[in-house]
């Protein structure tokens, strides 16, 4: 589904009747989604005509059939919504449309279930292999949501909260659509991009217009705004005295980028960490609680409810700005991840094995000595050098302390 009023409606649906969902991001090629209906087995898919891009249109109920033929399940029905610049496309036997079913459709009671009970599925794709299906419980993930919005977003009943994600990811699971509810806060579903939509002012426009008291985004949609906006013109052009924090998260932020928005903004810009594992975050500055000083390159301190310790290749605990391997003393608090749909011994071998005791991140990083975290990336981009772990963004933090030095390309070679 685009980022429409429809695919939110089918989520709290899902919710409603007890039937677990499962989000599937709409620039996904057929043979992902493919991927994912063998795995999960769906009775029935939602789906748009097609969704919206800065410039083209993205044919996702022709995608979906592809998948359907490609797939080695079936599912049942295919419920189609047709938007209003919808083409005409070939109906097929599966087929039925959205808008009549829900004018035929009556009122139906809540579905109550144990608190266990998965509320979704959402796939990661990790590193290597197939797939992930993360399954997410209910009630414990109900519970860390609402302590989030408040504790570590600083959000108060009745603000606007814009994560400006896709319901396709956690983010816009955990924070479009469930944690703003539960809540009970206003949130933004936004059909497009931070750029040419129409241009790079949309971002501070949204917020000005919705007033709008925290954001969350990714460090790669404010690069594209500072790149084509490096005075930060357009932000002096709109309102933005509602914006209490500006939130970064989904991939590690680098510095130039943090200190233009903090420049430009001028409010706390709040680095932080988690996964699609964790459902919420895990290293954060909780605003909520005390806004403490920020380190540039650190997301934060470890969220309560989160043992978050740096360990060696031996399981041991690292000594303050040594690296290691990020990993959460168990057992993990409410909301995070339960198994991997339909593969267990994955989700022990992947989660569990490496380190008796703790969940394993993937990540690696290190702490410093007043007890900020420090996330240097995947454990894919260490290298190994004389016994000592290296990871690729220490080596371009170090070289971009030289002078006169705004970029670093590295060029490793291998020799035998």
């Amino acid at each position: 589904m685009p980022m429409i009023p429809q695919a939110v409606f089918a989520m709290l649906a899902c919710a409603r009747l007890g039937v677990i969902h499962s989000v599937v991001f709409g620039g996904f090629a057929p043979h992902e989604l493919a991927i994912r209906i063998n795995d999960c087995k769906p009775k029935a898919i939602i789906t748009a005509s097609h969704g919206i891009e800065i410039n083209r249109v993205i044919p996702y109920k022709p995608f979906v059939d592809i998948a359907i033929e490609k797939a080695d399940f079936k599912p049942e029905k295919v419920i189609l919504f047709k938007r209003e610049e919808a083409a005409v496309m070939d109906q097929k036997p599966y087929d039925v449309d959205y808008q009549q079913l829900v004018a035929d459709s009556k009122i139906t009671a809540a579905v109550e279930l144990p608190s266990t009970h998965p509320s979704y599925i959402l796939y990661t794709s990790g590193t290597t292999g197939t797939p992930k299906g993360i399954i997410r419980d209910t009630g414990g993930y109900a519970t860390a949501l609402k302590f989030s919005m408040k504790k570590i977003y600083g959000v108060d009943e009745g603000e606007t909260y814009w994560a400006a994600s896709d319901v396709g990811w956690v983010v816009g699971h955990s924070y479009i659509v469930y944690g703003p509810l539960i809540n009970r806060n206003t949130t933004i579903l936004f059909e497009g991009k931070p750029i040419k939509t129409p241009d790079s002012s949309t971002f501070w426009r949204v917020i000005s217009e919705h007033n709008v008291s925290v954001m969350f985004t990714a460090p790669t949609a404010i690069r594209a705004i500072k790149k084509e906006d490096p005075d930060g013109e357009y932000i002096k052009k709109y309102d933005l005295s509602s914006l209490k924090y500006q939130f970064l998260a989904g991939e590690r932020c680098d510095a130039a980028t943090l200190l233009w928005t903090k420049k430009h903004l001028g409010i706390p810009v709040i680095d932080h960490w988690w996964q699609t594992e964790s459902g919420w975050p895990m290293l954060a500055n909780m605003v909520g609680v005390e806004l403490l000083e920020s380190k540039v390159g650190s997301a934060g301190k470890p969220v309560c409810g989160y043992d978050i310790q740096i360990l060696n290749e031996n399981g041991l605990e690292t000594k303050p700005d040594e690296e290691g391997y990020i990993a959460i003393k168990l057992p993990l608090p409410p909301g995070t991840l339960k198994n991997i749909w339909g593969n267990t011994e994955r989700f022990k071998k992947g989660y569990l094995e490496r380190f008796p005791d703790f969940y394993f991140s993937g990540d690696g990083g290190y702490k410093d000595s007043d007890g900020y975290v420090f996330v240097t990336g995947r454990v894919d981009d260490i290298i190994n050098v004389a016994g000592h772990r290296l990871s690729t963004a220490r080596w371009k933090k170090s070289s971009l302390i030289i002078p006169m030095s705004q970029s670093v390309l590295f060029l490793v070679f291998i020799v035998i």
